[in-house]
């Protein structure tokens, strides 16, 4: 993989995580809070799916 596509889906990353916090904190930090009400079987399960998705995105993508 080129270091150029690396660096660029990282900063695409750091877009996208950006815009929530942007358009609406208050929500955010809502949504936050809720998130560290969660147990750990529940994060990792949320972190298992994100992954897989990311994983099938870019199975169907490249």
């Amino acid at each position: 993989m080129d270091s150029d596509v690396l660096w660029g889906a990282l900063a695409l990353m750091l877009v996208l995580e950006g815009i929530f916090p942007l358009l609406s904190p208050g929500g955010w930090r809502a949504t936050f809070q809720r998130l560290l009400q969660l147990r750990d079987g529940q994060l990792r399960f949320f972190g298992l799916v994100s992954i897989a998705l990311g994983l099938g995105t870019l199975y169907f993508v490249l």
